[in-house]
């Protein structure tokens, strides 16, 4: 069985403006001393209103969203205690006149000298699923197989539509934020794990960016763990979402390995047509096509049967396939939570959207 991981970022914000508030060191701390988080499961991020959780290695989706609804709880609790509230939300829906202070270490320190208004604007949350591979070379193989899917992903996760109090008219715009880093998208092809390391090391002897962690690319070797890394995904609204695509993911990966193993041709992408899926997908969310893994545009309805087709038998093979595909069809009848955002948006305005967002963490 592929284990999984998951990461979530949050940004902490006023519990009536919803302007985002420099507090994690006291959230961390509050957090960290409760009886629900330990210290290692509550971290820091680039900029002082953000936090982020991690899971421990769960080896069924029902761990996933213990542990997630046990950290949300605790990061949301700790928040409270200290005055703000965590917003889980893809983009901070308002933001105020100035720059939110940067985390004090070296590392982000050097990063505010290299790209001083990109840090000022990195106020974006993502999800990261680590999935399992059983050494490098078959994760490049994965990294080759999935990158094709990484799109339908992103539109599926969309929740970022809104940037200074107005609707951007895409649903991630984290997506579109986070795009303008140097390296950064869907990863290109590599010709094994060779190719893969000489890449990121030619990357990293440019000089454009400083280590190998600011390869952002969507999908990625994870250099702490012996995972595949998917980063495309928006933070969810709700943890049985997150849960949702943790189950996809580690059913995508389980396909790859299996496709690999049994010698089917490897999908062909090309770069320039994946970039322009992935922005299509940024901008629509699920609302009109996709672009599928063979490039042709198709509704979006169709497109998620194609995914779960693809990854069926991993589902049921891990167990999965009831509680995913419930999920799934879900989504597909309620929308996004970027369409849950506009919703709340016409109906209560902004206060209505700092509700949703900030509700939803709390409750889980």
């Amino acid at each position: 069985m592929i284990t999984v991981g998951v990461e979530e970022e949050y940004l902490l914000v006023d519990p009536y403006s919803g302007l985002p508030v420099p507090l994690v060191e006291d959230v961390r701390r509050t957090a960290g001393l409760g009886p629900l988080a330990e210290r290692a499961e509550v971290q820091d991020e680039l900029l002082q209103a953000q936090v982020e959780v991690a899971t421990p290695v769960c080896s069924s989706l029902e761990e996933v969203g213990g542990h997630l609804l046990r950290l949300r709880h605790a990061v949301a609790s700790a928040a409270e205690a200290n005055g703000c509230r965590i917003a889980a939300t893809g983009a901070a829906p308002v933001r105020g006149t100035g720059p939110v202070p940067v985390t004090p270490n070296p590392r982000y320190l050097r990063m505010v000298g290299e790209a001083r208004q990109l840090v000022d604007e990195h106020l974006i949350s993502g999800m990261h699923v680590h999935a399992a591979v059983p050494d490098p070379e078959t994760g490049v193989a994965v990294l080759n197989r999935i990158r094709g899917w990484l799109p339908t992903l992103l539109a599926m996760s969309a929740n970022s539509p809104l940037w200074d109090a107005q609707d951007t008219g895409f649903a991630s715009w984290r997506t579109i934020v986070f795009g303008r880093w140097p390296v950064s998208g869907p990863p290109p092809r590599f010709e094994g794990i060779g190719d893969y390391e000489q890449r990121l090391e030619a990357l990293v002897a440019s000089g454009v960016i400083a280590d190998r962690g600011q390869v952002y690319w969507q999908a990625r070797l994870s250099d702490r763990y012996p995972t595949v890394e998917v980063r495309c995904l928006d933070v969810q609204l709700r943890a049985d979402d997150a849960v949702m695509f943790a189950g996809i993911v580690r059913a995508l990966v389980a396909t790859a390995i299996a496709d690999e193993k049994a010698g089917l041709p490897l999908p062909r992408y090309a770069p320039e047509l994946l970039q322009a899926a992935n922005w299509h997908a940024a901008r629509h969310g699920l609302n009109g096509t996709l672009v599928d893994p063979h490039g042709r545009s198709r509704s979006s309805g169709d497109v998620l049967c194609s995914l779960l087709g693809h990854i069926s038998a991993a589902l049921e093979d891990a167990g999965d396939l009831r509680q995913v595909s419930a999920l799934v069809h879900r989504l597909l009848r309620e929308g996004t939570p970027a369409d849950r955002q506009r919703r709340a948006l016409a109906e209560d305005g902004m206060p209505g959207v700092i509700g949703l967002v900030t509700d939803a963490a709390a409750a889980g």
